[in-house]
């Protein structure tokens, strides 16, 4: 069973970002992406999925019941926030779905 939960993150860099983190995860595990969106699967069995909006990048993040979902929350935002550094820390407000 997965537990999710939604950020929808303001940001008009959302597809440049997408591609950044996936592109440097993509070194250690299964990813797929355009420059409008991507997938990322964790070796824990978590699967982030991102989508590039005009003003928004629509992080989705399905983790494994036994998985701890805020510290994969934690690791995402983390990751993105390297990414934009220039307008970081991004806005994470993470909503069960």
């Amino acid at each position: 069973m997965m537990t999710a939960s939604m950020a929808r993150v303001p940001t008009t860099s959302g597809s440049r970002y997408l591609q950044q983190l996936c592109k440097h995860w993509a070194h250690k595990m299964p990813v797929e992406f355009t420059a409008e969106a991507g997938t990322v699967n964790f070796p824990n069995g978590a699967v982030a999925t991102m989508t590039a909006e005009p003003e928004h990048l629509l992080v989705t993040l399905s983790v494994p019941e036994e998985s701890d979902a805020e510290r994969m929350q934690k690791v995402v935002a983390e990751h993105l926030d390297r990414f934009a550094f220039r307008e970081a820390p991004l806005s994470f407000n993470w909503v069960q779905v």
